[in-house]
This record gives structure tokens, C-alpha cells and sequence, in this order.
């Protein structure tokens, strides 16, 4: 018995052999229970504490050193460096939203697009909008402008909403403020600025490809008609006293600017009060915070929103965070626990002796929990936990970081199915049947996966 307990807590083979009965556990709690995935991951994080070995005043503390226990330190580095920048993305993206700034910026890119290029126009509003915006969210607000386009356009609607789905989804997967990508960032130790630029770099030809390659190309073989009562009655108060397309512009690129001038800077100026100027306005937290204020003075209070309404959007808009932090939190928890047991140095190791990149072991680690649980965030923050220690040991640069944060992001969108609620909300929003919808956004989603991960690969094998 001793000599099996020693097996499983000190041999590699044991401890790849807990980690995979982890993950298998995992998987089983979340798909075939229906447990949410926060409380699974805690669950399991537990377990392999305890079976690893691990005494449990390090796990959970004592009443006098709660705070240096596992479980606490598991949380609070993660969700100290990302429930500022989620919680501000998310009220910036509900001013725009309030505000109308999407039926502005969708009629002026059909406008200048024209007809024939309305399904690139609703790729770049999906594009420009899921910046700040959640991906199902974006949804809610993009899908009765796409209607409108194909109806006018006299084409199968998957022509138009494919690009749009693929902007949304690409900015959702890639692209800070959004928790997945934040959470990896913050979990592997890389600058959201560097994020934000190979994020862009990787994720624009894989939106081009997946969405206004393949979105045309699949929208001539798949006819889907807008059924009337899918097109919305005009609502007057949306046509009053709109925003510019200049300031929704200007909102939704401040923060972006200010984050990479800080990066740029770090870079190029060796100190002085210019440096400490753009570091202190180019932190996440600190950029996000001066979009939000603008936003709630430019597009609320100059507007004539009074300060109640103001604070009932802010509320509203941050409800569903809560589960969405919990989630990330358990993840970080759940990586925390592996690198005590040695079960992260493990895989870091087997993954050296078969000779795969970090960077492809990272993305295939990604495309298997995601394929098996359908949770974007859960697959990409188990997956940044699971490498972190080979991360950590590995003396990578921050550009390769965030390479690695791309392909985890990249694996983690890939064959969305039945298992994945982004594809009944596509399902249900655009008049597709489950065989259309694997059709059509289930083979976007692969496509913008794997552009994504070779475009990775490709400036992995450059740098």
C-alpha cells in the first residue's frame, strides 16, 4: 500500500494518472451531472489535493492562516488582476449597447459598404462591437440588423450573419476585456497590451477566413429565409438623439490605445515621468476606468440620462459576471492545486520528452475540453493551469506568452456543438435547424480555431 501511495505521489506516471482521472472527473460532473462549473472544479481540486497528498492546512488553512492556504491563493490571484478590468468592459459595453451606438455603427458601415458588401458590413460591426461587448450579448443586439440586411438583400441569411458571428466570436476568444483571454493572461504572467497585438495579428485573418470566406461560400449552399416575424418594428426612442459614429469610434478604441501606448512605451522610453504617464493611464484597470467615465458622461449624462438610469444600467449590466468570476476563480484554484502536487511539473516534463511544442500542447489540451465540455472559459482556464509550470519554467518572452494565450484561446472555440450554449442561441436566433446550424456555425467556429492557432504557430516559429 505504501509503496502504491509513493507511486501515485511522487512518480510521474501517478501523478499523470491523477491528472487524467481529474479531468475525467471533471468532465463527468459537468456533462452527465449537470453541476455547475465552478462547484465541479472546486470539487475536484479538492479531491486531487487530498489524494496527492497535500496536508489540509495548506489546502485550506487554519483558522489563523486562512489567508496562505491553497484554496484562497488559488482565487485571489486571479480574480484580483481580472474582476476590474471584466466588471468595467462589461458596463462599457452596456453604455454602448444603451446608447444605440450599434444601430449607428451598423447603418454607417452598410452605407458605406453598400448592398453587395452589407454581409462585410455586418462582419465589421461584429468585429468592432465584440470588442467591448460579450459575445451573446453582441447577439442579442446585432441579430435584428442582420435580419434586416438579409431581408433587404434578397439572400439567405447565413450570408450575413456568418461574418457578423465570426467577428463577435473571434473578439470573444482573442481579444481583452473578455474573461477567458484576461484570465490566461493573467494565470501565464503576459501584459494585455502584448495580448491585444497578437491577439489582432492572429485573430483578423482568422475573422476574414472563417467569417467572409467561409460565410459566403456556405451561404450560397445553405438558404435560410428571415421569417417575418423575425424583423423588428422601428422604435422610435432608438432614432432619438443618437451618437456619432466618431465618438462610439473613439469610446470603444480608447482603452485599447491607452493599454498599448503603456506597452509601446515600456518598450522604447528607459524611464522618466513620460513613461510613469503612459504606465499609470495604459493599466488595464486605470484604461477601462477613463472609457467608462467617458462613456457614462458622452453617451448618458450628455444625452440627458439621468444618474439613476445610469446606475440601473451599470447594475443590470454586471448580474451576470458574478458566475462568469466564480468560474475563472475555481480554474485558478484547480491550476494552483496541480502545481503543488507536482502534477504541472509532471505534464510539463512528459510533454518535453515527446517533443511538442508548448504552443501546439497547449492548443490540443485547449480543443479537448472544449470539445468535451462546450465552456470557452472553462477549457481555456483549465488549460492555462494545467501549463503554467511549464510556462513558468520555460524563460519565454512575452510576445511567445501571448502567442501560447492565443493558441489556448484558439483550441478553446473549436467544433461548438449541442454541448455549448453559444450554439442554440445561433440556432435559435437564426432560423437554422440543428443540422444547418452544424452546418453553417459549428464549422465556422473550426475554421476560426484553426486560422487562429496556424496564424500562432506561424509568428511562434518567426519570433
Amino acid at each position: 500500500m505504501s509503496s502504491f501511495v509513493n507511486w501515485l505521489h511522487h512518480d510521474t506516471a501517478g501523478l499523470l494518472t491523477i491528472a487524467a482521472v481529474s479531468i475525467a472527473v471533471l468532465l463527468l460532473l459537468i456533462i452527465k451531472l449537470k453541476l455547475e462549473p465552478f462547484i465541479a472544479l472546486i470539487v475536484v481540486s479538492i479531491a486531487v489535493a487530498l489524494i496527492a497528498g497535500i496536508p489540509v492546512a495548506d489546502l485550506v488553512g487554519t483558522p489563523a492562516k486562512a489567508s496562505d492556504s491553497l484554496l484562497e491563493k488559488g482565487f485571489g490571484s486571479i480574480l484580483g488582476h481580472i474582476t476590474v478590468i471584466i466588471g468595467l468592459g462589461t458596463v462599457l459595453g452596456a453604455m454602448l449597447e444603451r446608447s444605440g451606438g450599434a444601430d449607428v455603427l451598423t447603418n454607417k458601415l452598410l452605407n458605406l459598404f453598400g448592398p453587395k458588401g452589407a454581409p462585410l458590413a455586418m462582419g465589421v460591426t461584429g468585429l468592432v462591437l465584440g470588442i467591448p461587448i460579450f459575445f451573446d450579448i453582441g447577439i442579442f443586439i446585432l441579430a435584428p440588423l442582420v435580419y434586416v440586411a438579409a431581408k433587404r438583400g434578397g439572400k439567405s441569411l447565413v450570408m450575413y450573419a456568418m461574418p457578423m458571428l465570426a467577428g463577435l466570436s473571434m473578439t470573444h476568444a482573442f481579444l481583452p476585456p473578455h474573461p477567458g483571454p484576461v484570465a490566461a493572461a493573467g494565470l501565464l504572467h503576459v501584459s494585455l497590451g502584448w495580448l491585444i497585438i497578437i491577439g489582432l495579428a492572429c485573430g483578423i485573418p482568422a475573422w476574414f477566413v472563417s467569417g467572409v470566406v467561409w460565410g459566403s461560400w456556405i451561404g450560397k449552399r445553405v438558404q435560410i429565409e428571415v421569417p417575418d416575424e423575425f424583423i423588428p418594428e422601428e422604435e422610435e426612442a432608438d432614432t432619438v438623439n443618437p451618437p456619432s459614429i466618431g465618438l462610439i469610434a473613439f469610446i470603444i478604441l480608447a482603452p485599447m490605445v491607452l493599454i498599448l501606448s503603456a506597452t509601446v512605451a515600456d518598450v522604447m522610453l528607459d524611464g522618466g515621468r513620460l513613461l510613469s504617464v503612459l504606465t499609470l493611464i495604459g493599466t488595464p484597470a486605470v484604461a477601462l476606468t477613463i472609457a467608462v467615465l467617458l462613456s457614462l458622461y458622452l453617451l448618458g449624462t450628455r444625452r440627458g440620462i439621468s444618474a439613476t438610469e445610469l446606475t440601473k444600467i451599470s447594475a443590470a449590466s454586471l448580474r451576470p459576471v458574478g458566475m462568469i468570476l466564480l468560474v475563472v476563480g475555481a480554474g485558478a484554484f484547480f491550476g494552483a492545486v496541480l502545481r503543488a502536487t507536482g502534477i504541472g511539473k509532471a505534464l510539463a516534463d512528459s510533454m518535453t520528452e515527446l517533443g511538442l511544442p508548448v504552443i501546439l500542447s497547449a492548443y490540443l489540451i485547449s480543443c479537448a475540453l472544449r470539445i468535451a465540455q462546450g465552456s470557452a472559459t472553462v477549457a481555456i482556464v483549465t488549460t492555462a493551469g494545467i501549463i503554467e509550470t511549464s510556462i513558468t519554467a520555460g524563460n519565454y518572452s512575452p510576445v511567445q506568452i501571448a502567442l501560447i494565450v492565443v493558441a489556448v484561446s484558439a483550441g478553446s472555440i473549436i467544433a461548438s456543438h449541442v454541448n455549448d450554449g453559444g450554439f442554440w442561441i445561433v440556432s435559435r436566433y437564426f432560423n437554422m435547424s440543428v443540422k444547418d446550424t452544424l452546418m453553417t456555425w459549428t464549422v465556422l467556429e473550426t475554421i476560426l480555431s484553426v486560422v487562429g492557432f496556424a496564424m500562432a504557430a506561424l509568428l511562434w516559429l518567426v519570433v
